[in-house]
């Protein structure tokens, strides 16, 4: 379907669900209550879920649209939502998220009042009303021994000793980052054109930074905008050996295409320290030192290499390849489930299968010969 100019929504606002149906019932109603005269096409990516969250979307909002796809992380669900789309912004909400103060059509009015602003955070607390620090600095060797010896506990926070910001008197103006916390992510598209989207090869974290950075090179800007508030049901899972480790299997995968050799070195070792600190740690929880123990052990080895990846060994390429019918490139590969032809467009499901692989043969006349699986 082709959408004019005036077709087209103000913002997409893409939130994934794996088995988050109860967060989503708290999200969405936030999202349409905080519209404020901004047109929104909001769309919720089912990453296999088995918790009914395509029915609650369907019965609960029939103005939201419903995208399966398989779960191949945060970056490729995401993804998979940003290609259905067409508006002139696109907000990555986690589902764990509510919006409080502020709306979306105040917001997008301020980022056309700055046009080179390319992606922008807004204020997060958690349900007490804490600040949640989302301005980020770009990870170096530097801020990761800062935070390998605790600084966030020093009495003074210099610029080369973390990532997170947390001069709390910033959170209230707007205010540049490197790079702010993908549970909102509102970026512009002509941003997201230039600087390519989500690199799918990050299961989950380090997207945000590797988003960032690339939009910094591409000219943009990154800012907070404390203009609207959300909570953020942050850490609710409380400490997960799984996902310690995937933090720092994609801190390596950042390292490793983002930093040079010496770089990368000290980094991955400041990583390591910070780690092999909490596998001797104590705690007066004996429950919660044990989770932590084993917690910093498997992202040790990790990041040695002698564990595999939480989730499983990343794609090569940042975005998955597409398939090829007849020799046309199309955008995804159907599954065979389809919903009816005389559904209208706008409110179908879209589902989407794992792309086939890719092998690059010789031939004797032409060079080099793709052929899809």
């Amino acid at each position: 379907m082709h959408l004019t100019a005036q077709d087209k929504h103000d913002l997409a606002v893409i939130v994934i669900s794996t088995n988050e149906a109860h967060w989503i019932e708290r999200c969405l109603p936030t999202v349409f209550d905080h519209a404020g005269g901004a047109s929104l096409d909001v769309v919720v990516v089912d990453n296999s879920s088995t918790d009914g969250t395509r029915e609650l979307v369907e019965e609960r909002f029939p103005e939201a649209r419903v995208v399966t796809s398989a779960n191949h992380g945060f970056g490729y669900g995401n993804n998979r939502g940003l290609e259905t789309t067409s508006s002139r912004y696109v907000l990555f909400l986690n589902p764990d998220t509510e919006v409080v103060n502020g709306t979306f059509g105040d917001l997008i009015r301020r980022l056309d009042e700055l046009p080179e602003v390319g992606l922008a955070g807004v204020r997060q607390t958690d349900p007490d009303g804490e600040l949640h620090p989302t301005i980020r600095r770009f990870p170096n060797a530097a801020r990761a021994f800062g935070e390998a010896l605790a600084s966030e506990r020093w009495p003074f926070h210099p610029a080369w000793s973390g990532e997170r910001v947390l001069d709390w008197s910033v959170y209230q103006r707007e205010h540049e980052c490197d790079w702010t916390a993908g549970s909102f992510m509102l970026a512009r598209r002509e941003a997201l054109v230039s600087s390519g989207i989500l690199d799918e090869r990050f299961f989950i974290y380090s997207e945000e930074p590797d988003l960032c950075l690339r939009m910094k090179r591409a000219g943009w800007r990154v800012l907070h905008m404390p203009g609207m508030s959300i909570i953020h049901h942050a850490g609710k899972g409380g400490v997960r050996p799984r996902m310690i480790a995937q933090d720092a299997y994609s801190r390596r995968q950042y390292a490793l295409k983002h930093f040079a050799r010496p770089h990368r070195a000290a980094y991955l070792g400041a990583v390591a320290t910070r780690h092999l600190v909490r596998s001797v740690g104590w705690s007066r929880d004996p429950e919660m030192s044990g989770n932590r123990r084993a917690a910093a052990l498997l992202a040790l080895r990790t990041l040695s290499g002698r564990a595999e990846p939480p989730f499983g060994p990343p794609p090569h390429t940042a975005i998955l390849a597409p398939a090829v019918s007849n020799g046309r490139v199309i955008g995804a590969r159907p599954s065979t489930h389809r919903p009816p032809a005389h559904e209208p467009l706008m409110n179908r499901s879209h589902e989407y299968e794992t792309w086939p692989k890719v092998e690059v043969r010789k031939s004797r006349s032409s060079g080099e010969r793709r052929q899809w699986n």
